[in-house]
């Protein structure tokens, strides 16, 4: 693209922004252009050479002017295409948003330009957790759902998913292909947002909607222990509010909660990523959960469709290891041979030997709670779904309050569960040592290569897909499955898992983020275990950290 296609390009972008924020932040950086400025002619050329592709995940991206950032145009273009896609106007939208910058604005942009298509919309009655949109989207039987957040990622991003809705088994469940791309073809098709028509007549819900949520996630089977203290942060982000009021409602105490990080707050001050995986974002919750003698930290993420836990004088579980907990959970406290599970092709393995000791249909499926929420056989329950990415889909064999990833009915549970731990003298880390035990020591731990250039991502698994390491650390690699093709029945994703044996038995899987940019490593490490659970949690450590520093120099070469 030359620079005068490119100024002409801001310029039209420019007549038609409707938001007075991002038309000043535009002209100022069209005037510097004009004037033959390099970082500036960069700068648009980054927001306009190109644009957010909507897919599975929807929209997300950095604030900005421009279609190459998230905006008040993209967003009523997106509306306008979703309105399109459902159809002749009469269909039913809910719309959640979160407490992001822009998140209200475009909440209420998309529901003018869907009421303005002729669409009944139903907006949130405010900033609240992803899961009660969910909820709500079911609840009410409407046609679609849109959320308007960036779940857990940096300050300067937000974002946008669709759910789809009806009375089939998917209701409630996120978007898949061909969803995805037929949404996208209808946006492509929008012409300048200023020839929308904007409607005005949607509803706002009221707390009722919040009132019918927790009313469905405090009917989850529960055990009858309530001795427990617990430190909670939602991280900045709209979870407190709900996820306190639902721990209260089970007949738990209330928890002690994290102030610094307790009212939503969109800039995140304390932590440099609002992700409870992220190194340090937990280290004010384990603090105080320490200090306080509190049996359990819970943390969920900004939007609350996920959870962490930390045992304090232990740590943060990993979302394996909780997985792994609530799933013998959810199957000690539900029936039936027409039961599933299901996990994620990056997850541990250990749900697989659950799944069969129990005598319960198992699947794997590939990341993202799109596809979890879909496993099983017509005629099959899902009961529990989880990804390592600390996202987990509980139920009981009458209740599932939401078909995605929630982190307040998933707390519910692990509340339960460490409760009556408690109550014979033990934690979750005893309840991890059972298992172990059991089903043999399952140890994982992840990786994420942060890059500025995508295409290192791409060269990165094109070089391993065409000279597979021998070796990662002290285990050799004994078999290579490539998903690019599609593998066992599950469509093609770009993603790598090598086998490992040699000592311990493994495997690490590797593949880019789906939201951020970022190649993502997972390694796991399975061992017996002969009476010692410690001495072997010790070696399996020991042989994760090789595996884990030799998976870090070869994704990096």
């Amino acid at each position: 693209m030359t620079d005068t296609e490119l100024l002409s390009r801001a310029r039209a972008w420019l007549d038609q922004d409707p938001d007075p924020v991002t038309r000043e932040e535009l002209g100022a950086l069209l005037a510097r252009a004009e004037t033959g400025e390099a970082a500036a002619l960069a700068d648009l050329t980054d927001r306009f050479a190109t644009g957010l592709e909507f897919g599975t995940a929807g929209l997300r991206g950095a604030l900005g002017a421009g279609p190459n950032r998230m905006n008040r145009v993209v967003v009523m273009r997106a509306a306008a295409g979703i309105g399109a896609w459902l159809g002749a106007g009469g269909k039913h939208v809910v719309i959640g948003y979160d407490a992001r910058h822009r998140s209200a604005d475009f909440a209420r942009d998309s529901a003018a330009v869907l009421t303005g298509a002729g669409h009944r919309v139903s907006l949130l009655p405010g900033p609240l957790p992803t899961p009660v949109l969910a909820y709500t989207l079911r609840d009410l039987g409407a046609d679609a759902g849109i959320v308007v957040t960036a779940s857990h990622n940096p300050p300067q991003d937000n974002g946008y998913k669709v759910y789809v809705g009806g009375t089939g088994d998917d209701a409630g469940t996120q978007i898949v292909s061909p969803v995805d791309a037929e949404i996208s073809a209808a946006i492509d098709a929008v012409g300048p947002v200023g020839a929308l028509a904007s409607g005005e007549g949607w509803t706002v819900l009221g707390e009722e909607a919040v009132e019918r949520y927790l009313a469905a996630v405090t009917a989850l089977p529960l055990e009858a222990d309530r001795d427990l203290s617990v430190v909670y942060t939602p991280m900045h982000g709209v979870g407190g509010r709900v996820l306190v009021e639902a721990v209260e409602r089970a007949g738990f105490a209330r928890p002690a909660v994290v102030a610094e990080q307790f009212d939503p707050d969109p800039d995140f001050p304390t932590v440099d990523f609002p992700n409870p995986e992220e190194p340090g974002a937990m280290d004010l919750a384990v603090a105080a959960g320490e200090a306080l003698g509190a049996d359990l930290v819970v943390a969920n993420d900004p939007d609350a469709d996920r959870l962490a836990l930390a045992v304090p004088g232990h740590g943060l579980l990993t979302g394996n290891e909780v997985g792994g907990l609530l799933a013998e959970y959810v199957l000690d406290h539900t029936s039936g041979a027409d039961r599933v599970v299901a996990t994620s092709i990056v997850s541990s393995s250990l749900l697989g030997g659950i799944a069969r000791d129990r005598g319960v249909h198992y699947e794997e499926t590939l990341t993202g709670f799109k596809w979890l929420a879909r496993a099983g056989a017509p005629g099959q329950r899902r009961v529990f779904s989880y990804e390592e990415a600390l996202g987990y889909c509980v139920g009981g064999d009458e209740v599932r309050p939401v078909a995605d990833k929630d982190g307040i009915s998933a707390a519910l549970m692990a509340l339960s569960l460490a409760a009556a731990a408690k109550r014979t003298g033990r934690t979750l880390v005893d309840l991890l040592d059972d298992q172990a035990r059991k089903y043999g020591l399952h140890l994982s731990d992840q990786l994420s290569v942060r890059v500025e250039d995508l295409a290192e991502i791409s060269a990165a698994m094109r070089r391993l897909r065409a000279e597979p390491p021998a070796a990662f650390g002290p285990l050799r690699v004994s078999g290579v499955v490539d998903f690019a093709g599609g593998h066992a029945g599950l469509p093609p994703t770009d993603a790598l898992r090598f086998e490992l044996t040699g000592g311990m038995r493994g495997r690490v899987t590797l593949r880019p983020s789906g939201t951020e940019p970022k190649l993502k490593a997972y390694a796991e490490v399975v061992s017996g275990v002969d009476g010692d659970v410690a001495a072997a949690r010790a070696r399996g450590s020991e042989l994760l950290s090789e595996l884990m520093a030799s998976v870090a120099e070869m994704v990096r070469e």
